[in-house]
């Protein structure tokens, strides 16, 4: 039976990514070793770091004065990263969920930091509007999809002071104003790779101006000066990640993407809106995540969704139970992730409403 991966992350990836892995882990770029056993100082490994960067750039048309990078730690270490090299007086954050709130606690170990808006009033089920940002803040974060609760900004917000965005859960999946942000960064293993690694996109010009010592791998510059070779990459996931990458490319790059996203989220959101048994969690059709599809059964039906799930996963779905904190379902429609497979479901959710 195919399996339909519905997974938040670790997550689906191209049939592309993991037949170049599946042959690099054997013959890496015919020097009869494996990816796994090669210096990440070899020439070899070297190009595979370069190209990465360089597609990076050409689909998120980084502007000249960018630094992308390929750390560890994923978005986690991020929170603390972002204001060790940002936060002079102070930062500003909107809270949209579990993520931003883990965040914000990280930052506050750094300086002064602010909520400035938040959704948890409504369980994290919208994302906050005209948000305003004082303007002696160094940076305003935002989280731009929430995967545990299925919002997204499907608007940057437009202040008068630097953006940071988490973008772990929707980046490469819509174009982007790179321009608009001092940093972006992102954990691999939704929409760029296997996990291990992550994407940081800095603006040179904003670093080195906190007036504070970094520890050393704590410090963008450290690792831009190295060419994210400071200490030893994770070979496999920036490898996975230039295939992906090169997957994109050929698809049409972002703007490709994007469409094909949009065709993906409108179908499985129609159907849910239209269905007497499922609904939707997010009511506000703007704030909705084409990424992270949450749901759960209608008033009522409660009773039926451990019988759901195991309906669902004898079509062969897989990944579709809710994130432990919140219930329900959620099903991820990443880059990855055919059409086909979002057919497959809604197919899936129909079958189970015509038995009851």
């Amino acid at each position: 039976m195919k399996k339909h991966n519905f997974y938040a992350g670790p997550s689906i990836l191209p049939e592309y990514t993991k037949q170049q892995m599946a042959k690099a882990v054997i013959n890496f770029a015919g020097s009869d070793l494996s990816l796994m056993e090669i210096s990440h100082r070899s020439k070899e490994f070297q190009s595979v770091m370069d190209e990465a960067m360089a597609l990076v750039k050409e689909l998120l048309n980084v502007p000249e004065g960018y630094s992308v990078l390929f750390l560890q730690g994923g978005a986690s270490l991020q929170f603390l990263m972002a204001p060790f090299n940002l936060l002079k007086n102070k930062a500003a954050y909107v809270n949209t969920g579990s993520w931003s709130t883990k965040a914000i606690k990280e930052s506050k170990y750094v300086g002064e930091t602010v909520e400035v808006a938040s959704s948890k009033d409504k369980n994290f089920s919208y994302i906050p509007k005209d948000i305003k940002a004082p303007s002696d803040a160094d940076y305003l974060h935002i989280t731009t999809n929430n995967t545990i609760y299925g919002t997204e900004f499907n608007k940057i917000p437009e202040v008068n002071i630097p953006l940071v965005g988490d973008m772990s859960s929707d980046i490469l999946s819509r174009p982007v104003d790179v321009s608009k942000f001092d940093l972006i960064y992102a954990g691999a293993q939704k929409n760029i790779g296997p996990s291990g690694a992550t994407l940081v996109i800095v603006k040179d010009s904003a670093l080195g101006k906190t007036g504070r010592v970094i520890p050393t791998m704590l410090d963008y510059n450290t690792h831009i000066s190295k060419g994210s070779m400071f200490n030893t990459p994770s070979t496999m996931a920036v490898f996975g990640a230039l295939q992906t990458l090169k997957w994109l490319k050929s698809i049409g790059g972002v703007p490709a993407m994007e469409k094909i996203n949009k065709e993906k989220s409108a179908l499985l959101y129609k159907t849910l809106d239209e269905s007497k048994l499922f609904k939707a969690n997010i009511p506000a059709k703007e704030d909705r995540s084409r990424m992270n599809v949450t749901f759960v059964m209608a008033k009522g039906y409660e009773s039926l969704e451990q019988e759901f799930l195991d309906f669902a996963t004898s079509k062969g779905m897989v990944g579709v139970k809710g994130h432990r904190s919140v219930g329900g379902f959620r099903a991820s429609l990443y880059n990855a992730l055919p059409l086909e497979s979002v057919k497959a479901l809604v197919e899936t959710i129909k079958d189970f409403e015509a038995k009851h």
